[in-house]
């Protein structure tokens, strides 16, 4: 692709509302059997449709068929029980019920790549899939068989590349692994995360993104970030290991953040999926200010480089809403596509 600042959302978009209740995260479905297939597929294709409507360059499913970008990777695999449930601390943030490991967890079948080659199938543009990376899996977990978390994510590791390999396969362009428990387990993610987040992507000619951010803009995520000070330097723990990695782009929330815009500096050389949207407002961008928060980030990564997104994932946003910032993150890209344009060579 050879759009200068191409634009794609970091996951999430809401669901419509004849398929899951609205703005709500792990929300049931309001349909089920091959009824629930065919909303499914109506869905995607209509987020498809709108982010090229709103003028995204790169095109994600918004994770319409999943009811969450965790669980529904995981509910696919064997020994793992969903009946016996646990409440667990997520991140060190929440609590949640969360499924058990009974036995050796293994994948069955393809989980995402009939809806990934069915999303190939809706647009011409380049997509982009989105998988749990292995460290927040076992952090969405109760586990009673390995009883290591280092060893349940080797595992998972092993198992998101035959998937990741897979999607690939079916026309995916664009691999995301999202790993916001980067920003919370420092010791585990030095010394086994990112070496298995690489082991996930291993082998694969498409492009590859860790997303790290601050979550979801739910009250939990919220709450802990008012609790963390005027500057959030979470980043510089991970970023100088992603530097060194195989990873090719690092996502990163910014916008309405207190992220030092200068952490970058410790990815150079890496592409930058930098979010210019914020998606704990239902306050909509101005694309002047998603060109001010891209502009900001030039002094420490190349324009070929940046590729303009959301902070995180927005279904949990009004529907109206989070489609108006799409057209938001477009516009203010094209303001500063614009610009550059004019810089002399």
């Amino acid at each position: 692709m050879n759009t200068l600042l191409p634009t794609s959302i970091v996951g999430s978009l809401p669901k419509p509302a004849w398929l899951a209740k609205p703005e709500v995260l792990w929300s049931p479905w309001e349909l089920d059997g091959d009824t629930l297939v065919e909303g499914k597929h109506d869905a995607l294709r209509s987020a498809a449709k709108e982010q090229e409507r709103r003028g995204l360059d790169i095109v994600s499913d918004g994770e319409q068929t999943r009811q969450h970008f965790v669980t529904t990777f995981i509910e696919h695999l064997e020994g793992v029980d969903f009946e016996n449930r646990e409440t667990v601390r997520i991140r060190d943030r929440y609590d949640a019920s969360v499924p058990t490991v009974v036995g050796a967890v293994s994948r069955r079948q393809p989980v995402f790549v009939q809806d990934a080659a069915f999303l190939r199938q809706q647009t011409d543009r380049p997509i982009k899939w989105a998988l749990p990376g292995p460290m927040t899996m076992i952090d969405t977990l109760a586990d009673h068989h390995y009883r290591s978390r280092e060893r349940l994510a080797w595992e998972f590791a092993t198992i998101l590349n035959q998937e990741a390999r897979e999607l690939e396969a079916a026309g995916v362009d664009i691999i995301q692994f999202d790993e916001p428990a980067f920003n919370v387990f420092f010791d585990e993610m030095k010394d086994w995360g990112v070496a298995t987040l690489e082991r996930a992507a291993e082998g694969l000619r498409a492009e590859t993104v860790v997303h790290i951010c601050y979550g979801y803009g739910i009250k939990a995520n919220t709450d802990w970030k008012a609790t963390l000070g005027a500057e959030w330097r979470q980043y510089e723990e991970s970023f100088p290991l992603l530097q060194r990695s195989s990873i090719d782009t690092v996502s990163l929330e910014s916008h309405n953040s207190h992220v030092p815009i200068d952490l970058i500096e410790l990815i150079r050389g890496k592409k930058v999926m930098l979010g210019a949207i914020d998606v704990a407002s239902h306050e909509v961008e101005s694309p002047e200010e998603v060109a001010d928060t891209l502009r900001r980030a030039l002094q420490f990564v190349d324009a070929d480089k940046l590729v303009a997104s959301s902070n995180c994932g927005m279904a949990p946003l009004p529907r109206q809403v989070a489609f108006e910032k799409l057209s938001a993150l477009s516009a203010g890209a094209g303001i500063l596509r614009d610009e550059l344009a004019r810089v002399p060579a």
